[in-house]
């Protein structure tokens, strides 16, 4: 009985080291991170000086060039026992 090789040499390291590389992507815990705001950050105009997110409180920012239908800020559940601050600004 004999054996032949069904892949090349040069294919079966590639092939090796694309499914080391993917094991590895999918093992390694996904970094932490926080957004910190100092004094004077102005988004779209808007003060949002000492605000802190991060995965537990994020925020989405819609800046609108007309006034927007639901002007302002709130904070809503997001379903993952976080909470997100939704804000409809208008630019100023």
């Amino acid at each position: 009985m004999t054996f032949t090789n069904v892949l090349p040499t040069g294919r079966l390291f590639a092939a090796l080291a694309l499914t080391c590389a993917v094991l590895a992507a999918t093992l390694v815990p996904v970094a932490a991170g926080e957004v910190r705001f100092g004094k004077n950050v102005r988004v779209g105009g808007h003060d949002f000086s000492n605000q802190r997110f991060d995965s537990k409180h994020r925020a989405r920012i819609y800046l609108y060039d007309r006034k927007p239908r639901k002007e302002g800020c709130v904070w809503r559940k997001d379903g993952h026992g976080g909470r997100v601050k939704i804000c409809h600004l208008q630019r100023k």
